[in-house]
């Protein structure tokens, strides 16, 4: 962590293994140098779809942006590092009303596509001329297809329909569980006044620590360093201090840093008891 601040100068935040940016994501991962620091970036750009926290660019501006900042994360990742991405949609002139992101972008990124997941998060937008929209994704891509960390026994789902199913006399289930698969059905942060969730937060697009816990455990170690060069409401940096690993978070918007840093200051022992009781928190 020292040598990240040698680099990158005094911290919004500094506490526990938790260094937070605040600035352009660009200038600052260009200050490092392209080190190899980083085990795995776990991360959900802006979308380009008008939310308040983006700059609104044409298309190809976008894609231009999008293939910088990955290849400035591919620089500064190990050899064996994950680098995990959420993308959305966006509309696409003349082409179609919701092309999914990573459509557009599959021949810019350096790094080598894993699999595709499925978040599947049940509430969302309502629709009458189209199937209501209920997913998103997380393209899992690896910097070495042959040199990589996954730990399925910790993240594998211990509720199985037929835990005593036998074959030839023995137990044919995994004891610990059943592999999650790359379907999650894992429930969004939800607002509203009469729906919100307990960890809903100010910023609009927010991860809930149970999706990040899995990729947390799925694919790191302890004392791995995690970064997230889109910090948001701090989900990955709670998720990470959780789980005893380093993490370097940055955002250029002054609120939602804020809010990040009080979410690891005050939410982070309420987190702690959550997934002591709920195993994974998920």
């Amino acid at each position: 962590m020292n040598k990240i601040i040698n680099l990158l100068g005094k911290p919004y935040y500094n506490k526990n293994n938790i260094l937070l940016y605040k600035g352009d994501t660009l200038k600052i991962l260009k200050k490092l140098k392209n080190s190899k620091l980083f085990d795995a970036t776990i991360t959900s750009p802006p979308y380009n779809i008008g939310k308040e926290y983006e700059k609104n660019l044409t298309t190809d501006a976008y894609l231009e942006w999008s293939e910088e900042w990955i290849n400035s994360v591919y620089k500064t990742s190990k050899d064996n590092a994950s680098f995990w991405l959420n993308l959305g949609y966006y509309s696409v002139e003349n082409i179609g009303k919701a092309v999914p992101i990573i459509y557009t972008l599959w021949n810019r990124i350096p790094f080598y596509l894993q699999q595709e997941i499925i978040w599947n998060y049940g509430a969302g937008v309502a629709a009458k001329k189209f199937f209501s929209p209920r997913n998103e994704k997380f393209l899992w891509y690896l910097k070495d297809k042959d040199n990589y960390k996954f730990f399925l026994d910790r993240i594998r789902d211990p509720n199985v329909k037929y835990p005593n199913q036998k074959k030839n006399g023995k137990i044919k289930v995994n004891s610990l569980g059943k592999n999650p698969s790359d379907v999650w059905y894992i429930p969004k942060v939800t607002s509203g006044s009469k729906r919100s969730s307990k960890e809903r937060t100010a910023h609009p697009a927010q991860f809930p620590i149970a999706l990040i816990n899995r990729i947390v455990l799925s694919s790191t170690n302890e004392n791995d360093l995690i970064l997230d060069p889109f910090l948001g409401s701090g989900t990955t940096a709670v998720s990470a201090l959780l789980y005893k690993r380093k993490f370097l978070g940055i955002e250029i918007d002054e609120k939602y840093i804020k809010i990040a840093a009080n979410r690891i200051e005050k939410d982070y022992e309420i987190y702690k008891k959550q997934t002591n009781q709920l195993n994974l928190g998920f």
